[in-house]
């Protein structure tokens, strides 16, 4: 899976970035680089954050799958 962000130019320098297909997952860096390794680390945990809320509304009866695509 392959997952788009959209980088902006920060107006006090370095950069923003947002992954519009995750709500709220957002991050920042000095570097471009640095960039691509808080913007991995925030997808991360945006998910984990998801599955999360996710367990939370379960029903007894109900189980979550695990798909990698």
């Amino acid at each position: 899976m392959t997952i788009q962000a959209i980088i902006h130019r920060a107006e006090e320098g370095g950069y923003w970035a947002e992954v519009p297909s995750l709500p709220g997952c957002l991050t920042e860096a000095e570097s471009l680089d640095e960039l691509k390794a808080n913007l991995l680390d925030a997808v991360k945990g945006w998910m984990e954050a998801a599955e999360a809320r996710a367990r939370q509304k379960l029903e007894p009866d109900a189980t979550l799958l695990a798909l990698a695509v």
